[in-house]
C-alpha cells in the first residue's frame, strides 16, 4: 500500500545513509563512552566527532556547547526550567507567548508552581509577536525570554534575530524552541543573539529519540537528569551513542543538501498554494506565507471538521494531520488558531499540510483530487453550509 505522507511533522522516514551509519555502528558494539579503557575511548572520538557534526549545522563556536538529549521535548525543558533555576537569584520573570509548543507552556507552568511569574505575548493576525512587545515586557526581574523560531502547526517563522538583539542588550537569557527549523532552513546561534536552543533529529531525517540543545559558553543552566558527569555536567545519564551517531549523519546530510531541499520543498509550497483555488473554496490559510517554513501549510476548511477529513483521507492513503502531533486526543481547539483569532468552528476544521524531500507534485495533486471529494462529501452533510 502506497501511502502518500503529508504529515512530515509528526513523523519522517529515516534517511538510508542514517540508517546504514547506526547499523554500522551497531555492528561495531561500541562501548560507554564513558569509559577509560581503549573500547570506551574509540566511542568517546565517535561522540565528540558527532558532536562536531551536529555543532556545525547550528553554527555554535565551540562543540561543547552542544549538549544531546532524548528529543525536542527534553532539550525544551531543560533550556527552561534549567535556566529558570540557575538564575533565580537574578529574578523569578519569564516572557513567552501564547503560541509556544507545549513542553514551552507546560514547563512555564510547571515554574509558576514555584514562584516564578510569566508574560505570555499574544501574536497578530499574521502569528507573529512584535519585538516591541517582547522589550516592552522585559523588567528588571526577567530572567528569560523563550520564543520559538518557526511554529509546528503553522510553520510561521518569527523575529527572532530582533528579538535576540533586544535580549542582549537587555542581559536577558534568551531561549528558542528551534525543533523545526533546524536542518529545514539555515540556523545561525550567533546570529540569532540566541543563548539556548533546542532542536530534534527527526526533522532533518534523522532517529527519533535523539535532540540537542545548544547552550551558549557561559550561560548559566541546572541539570535537568542529575547523575553523572556526561555531557561536561550538564546532563547526566550515559549517552544514546547510536542515535546521536544517526543524528549526526543526518545533520551532515541537510547542511550539504540545505539549499536543493529548500528549493524543491519551496517549490511544492508555493504548487500547493496556486492550486487550491482551483479544487476549494471557502477555507483560510493559517500560515504567514512570507515568513514561514518551505515544507507546511497550514488551512481551516469552513463548515467541517478537520478530524473527519482526515479520516476520509487516510481510506484514500494520504496520511495529514489536524494539530500538532503533542496535542493529538485533546477535543479542544488549537490554542495556536485560536490565538490567530479564528473562532472555534473554524480553527476545528483545519488540517496540517506537512510534505517532505521525497513527495513531488504528483503527490500534491493527489491530496487535491481526494481532498475535493472529502470536502463536497462532508459540507452535503453539514447543517452549516449553505451551498
Amino acid at each position: 500500500m502506497n501511502i502518500i505522507n503529508l504529515d512530515h511533522i509528526s513523523y519522517k522516514p529515516l534517511l538510508p545513509e542514517v540508517k546504514e551509519a547506526m547499523i554500522e555502528a551497531i555492528n561495531s558494539d561500541l562501548h560507554n563512552p564513558s569509559s577509560q579503557h581503549k573500547a570506551g575511548e574509540k566511542s568517546a572520538e565517535l561522540l565528540a566527532q558527532a558532536r562536531e557534526n551536529v555543532a556545525a549545522l547550528v553554527n555554535a563556536a565551540d562543540a561543547r556547547e552542544i549538549v544531546f538529549t532524548s528529543g525536542g521535548t527534553e532539550s525544551v525543558n531543560h533550556a527552561v526550567k534549567g535556566a529558570a533555576w540557575a538564575n533565580r537569584e537574578k529574578g523569578n520573570h519569564i516572557v513567552t507567548t501564547n503560541i509556544e509548543h507545549n513542553s514551552v507552556i507546560r514547563s512555564v507552568k510547571r515554574l509558576t508552581s514555584q514562584g516564578f511569574k510569566v508574560t505570555s505575548l499574544s501574536v497578530n493576525e499574521s502569528g507573529r509577536v512584535d519585538p516591541k512587545e517582547v522589550a516592552d515586557a522585559i523588567t528588571d526581574k526577567t530572567i528569560l525570554v523563550s520564543v520559538m523560531h518557526s511554529n509546528n502547526e503553522t510553520g510561521t517563522i518569527q523575529p527572532i534575530e530582533e528579538i535576540g538583539a533586544i535580549t542582549r542588550e537587555k542581559k536577558v537569557l534568551f531561549h528558542c524552541d528551534a525543533v523545526d527549523s533546524v536542518g529545514v532552513v539555515p540556523m545561525d546561534v550567533n546570529a540569532l543573539n540566541v543563548d539556548l536552543l533546542s532542536f530534534a533529529s527527526n526533522p532533518f531525517y534523522g532517529p527519533t529519540g535523539a535532540g540537542g540543545l545548544y547552550v551558549r559558553r557561559g550561560t548559566r543552566i541546572f541539570p535537568l537528569l542529575d547523575g553523572g558527569v556526561q555531557e561536561h555536567n550538564k546532563r547526566g545519564g550515559t549517552e544514546n551513542l547510536i542515535g546521536i551517531i544517526g543524528m549526526a549523519k543526518a545533520a551532515q546530510m541537510a547542511a550539504a543538501n540545505m539549499d536543493e531541499r529548500r528549493a524543491h520543498l519551496e517549490d511544492l509550497k508555493q504548487y500547493l498554494a496556486d492550486e487550491l483555488p482551483k479544487h476549494l473554496d471557502d477555507y483560510i490559510i493559517n500560515t504567514n506565507l512570507e515568513h514561514s517554513l518551505p515544507n507546511l501549510l497550514n488551512i481551516s476548511l469552513k463548515y467541517i471538521e478537520g478530524e473527519s477529513v482526515m479520516l476520509m483521507l487516510d481510506e484514500e492513503n494520504v496520511a495529514v494531520s489536524t494539530k500538532s502531533a503533542c496535542a493529538t486526543g485533546s477535543l479542544r481547539a488549537s490554542h495556536v488558531l485560536l490565538s490567530l483569532g479564528l473562532s472555534h468552528a473554524d480553527a476545528q476544521g483545519t488540517l496540517v499540510l506537512a510534505w517532505g524531500v521525497d513527495n513531488t507534485r504528483a503527490d500534491i495533486d493527489k491530496l487535491l483530487s481526494a481532498l475535493s471529494g472529502v470536502v463536497k462529501t462532508l459540507r452535503s452533510m453539514s447543517p452549516l453550509y449553505k451551498k
